[in-house]
């Protein structure tokens, strides 16, 4: 980044940039790639009600909150998305991503298809980006390849996965995740470059 890009008199708010794909893609790995080139990102923070694991900060790794304050922030609008899994609730929380945006630092969230969608309802503006593997047999590789998981478990999450793959035309832009890095820095352009446009 230059500078030059700004044109005079042109300070377009920049637009939050959600990142989806399915298990498996790498979106973690990208991510972390992408934290190293884009320092100037703000990288949205989930709230959920179950319990920080050994090691997990709160306000750094997600915003811990007892179920009330969660209910009552779905209540009054205060979450962009919100869904529960395994009995635990989680949510993006608008305000900060706002607070970002309206200081012209660009935005972005790792989430999964439905909360994706739930975005894109709340916030029609949003750029969202599925992470693709190179093909499918690779994220077959990569989900059965660790060889740690119930075959059953890993079955579910493929079919799960072709359903999210399915949902590709949803999406604005689509990176291919055939090297993190490479990957990392086409993610990059797509989440500064997005308040460079209309």
């Amino acid at each position: 980044m230059t500078g030059t890009e700004r044109r005079p008199g042109h300070a377009a708010r920049p637009r939050l940039t959600v990142v989806s794909g399915p298990s498996g893609v790498g979106k973690s790995s990208v991510l972390a790639e992408l934290r190293q080139l884009g320092p100037e990102v703000y990288y949205s923070v989930s709230v959920t009600t179950r319990q920080p694991r050994p090691g997990e900060v709160d306000g750094q790794h997600y915003h811990f909150v007892p179920l009330e304050e969660f209910k009552r922030m779905v209540a009054e609008g205060e979450l962009l998305e919100h869904a529960e899994y395994a009995g635990n609730h989680y949510g993006t929380p608008r305000g900060p991503v706002e607070q970002a945006l309206d200081q012209g630092v660009p935005a972005i969230l790792e989430i999964e298809l439905q909360g994706a969608r739930q975005v894109r309802s709340a916030m029609p503006q949003a750029q969202l980006v599925m992470l693709m593997p190179p093909s499918w047999e690779e994220l077959v590789v990569r989900l059965t390849g660790r060889g740690t998981e119930d075959p059953a478990v890993v079955a579910r999450r493929l079919e799960v996965a072709k359903g999210e793959l399915a949902a590709e035309e949803e999406f604005d832009e689509v990176v291919v995740n055939s090297d993190v890095r490479t990957a990392a820095r086409e993610l990059l352009t797509l989440v500064v470059g997005s308040h460079t446009g209309a």
